[in-house]
């Protein structure tokens, strides 16, 4: 009696212990977490309700008054034939420079990964340009592409191919300036990529090999479905960083041009907001690039997360 009597309290003592210890770990989490708490509440959520709650007001950044107009801004931004063109060039140039950054990451950390001497040189190596700020990248790839002394035109020269206007042609702009966006960017990916299939078991390679599989049926077979939630994170966080592009189309076009051709929906909220100086109608487009990203994000967890396994 005196056994079952003391287990029943050293068990109490013990489910007690365990309560207080898993409370004081909350309490220290929740301490870790308070300070970036207070910081995202502050400068971000009071943020995006500020910008919702602009749009709906006539706000001229030279007057004073703010008159509320409803869903007037949102109307006039949907009639806007600019903004159409300009939401169709960004969603061109996103696409474009996930599926390219997607396939250029995943090549190079396939091949970094390898058994080769100075592996760690070459991951490096091809992590050095996301060091860059996007205003080097902008001029160096200005040079690069220019059609009376770039390195890219002088080397087509070799194979009786004319200088090629990249950024002067309306149909090469964006595809140029994906380009410029892919060698910038891709290093970060990779890493991603490496960490991803460092993650896959071995003995998975070892039993397809002594099955008869080659190395392409190895890689879509077994590398490319364990790699599904990897590529969702690369895909979901690219395609918003992309969808905002700014900096390579103002530094290396002139903000847009030839014509409109490379004019994307952060330029166009630059210049409503910054430059005309209509702050509410700057306030409802922001609300319409937030809702665009968040539309085309849950579209790619249904069609690339069907089948990961979170």
């Amino acid at each position: 009696m005196f056994s079952i009597n003391a287990r029943t309290a050293m068990s109490t003592r013990l489910t007690r212990f365990s309560v207080s210890l898993r409370t004081r770990e909350a309490l220290a989490a929740y301490a870790f977490l308070a300070p970036f708490m207070i910081f995202f509440s502050i400068f971000f959520l009071r943020a995006v309700v500020k910008a919702v709650e602009f749009s709906f007001y006539d706000w001229r950044l030279l007057r004073p008054s703010k008159p509320y107009i409803g869903l007037d801004n949102y109307r006039e931004l949907l009639d806007d034939e600019i903004w159409w063109l300009a939401l169709e060039n960004t969603i061109k140039f996103a696409a474009m420079t996930v599926v390219g950054t997607t396939a250029v990451a995943l090549a190079a950390a396939v091949a970094v990964i390898q058994p080769i001497r100075g592996r760690g040189f070459f991951r490096v190596l091809l992590y050095m340009p996301s060091l860059l700020s996007v205003g080097a990248v902008g001029l160096v790839w200005v040079w690069l592409l220019s059609t009376q002394f770039g390195v890219i035109n002088y080397g087509l020269s070799f194979f009786d191919i004319r200088p090629i206007n990249w950024l002067g042609d309306p149909d090469l702009v964006l595809p140029a300036l994906s380009l410029t966006t892919i060698w910038w960017t891709f290093g970060f990916p990779m890493l991603i990529f490496i960490a991803g299939l460092q993650g896959i078991p071995h003995h998975l390679y070892e039993a397809a090999k002594i099955d008869g599989a080659n190395g392409l049926q190895i890689f879509y077979r077994i590398t490319i479905p364990l790699l599904r939630p990897t590529i969702l994170f690369v895909t979901v966080t690219g395609f918003i960083s992309h969808f905002q592009v700014y900096g390579q189309p103002y530094i290396m076009t002139g903000g847009g041009g030839p014509g409109r051709a490379s004019y994307t929906v952060v330029i166009y909220l630059y210049q409503m907001a910054w430059r005309a100086f209509r702050m509410g109608y700057g306030a409802a487009v922001a609300v319409a690039i937030a809702v665009i990203m968040a539309v085309i994000t849950a579209a790619q967890f249904v069609i690339i997360g069907r089948r990961v396994e979170y």
